[in-house]
C-alpha cells in the first residue's frame, strides 16, 4: 500500500521516536549536553559526572564551593534547561 502524502525525513523520525516512546530519552540526553552552555565552561570543569534519572538531574562536582554556588542557582538552572529543550525534562537537581 502506498502513502499518498509525503513527509520530511525529520518529521518521520520524530513521529517514530514518539511512537516508540524514545523522545523522552532523547530530551534527557539533550539536557545533559546543554549543561556546559547553560552554566559556563569554568563551572563545567568542576563537574565530574552528570546524568538524569526519573526527571532528576544528578551532578557530581569536584568542588564544594561550586556545589554551594549551584545549589543557590538550581531553580534558574532547571528553568534554563527546560526552556532550551522546549519541555519539562528536569524536575529537580541533586548536587553531590
Amino acid at each position: 500500500m502506498r502513502r499518498s502524502e509525503f513527509q520530511s525525513l525529520g518529521s518521520a523520525i520524530k513521529e517514530y521516536l514518539k511512537e516508540e516512546k524514545l523522545d523522552g530519552k532523547i530530551a534527557e540526553i539533550d539536557a545533559v549536553n546543554l549543561w556546559e552552555s547553560i552554566i559556563g565552561r569554568q563551572i563545567a570543569r568542576a563537574t565530574s559526572s552528570i546524568y538524569i534519572k526519573d526527571g532528576t538531574l544528578f551532578v557530581h562536582l569536584k568542588s564544594s564551593i561550586v556545589r554551594n554556588e549551584l545549589f543557590m542557582m538550581r531553580n534558574e538552572i532547571i528553568q534554563a534547561i527546560n526552556q532550551q529543550i522546549g519541555r519539562r525534562v528536569v524536575k529537580s537537581i541533586v548536587l553531590k
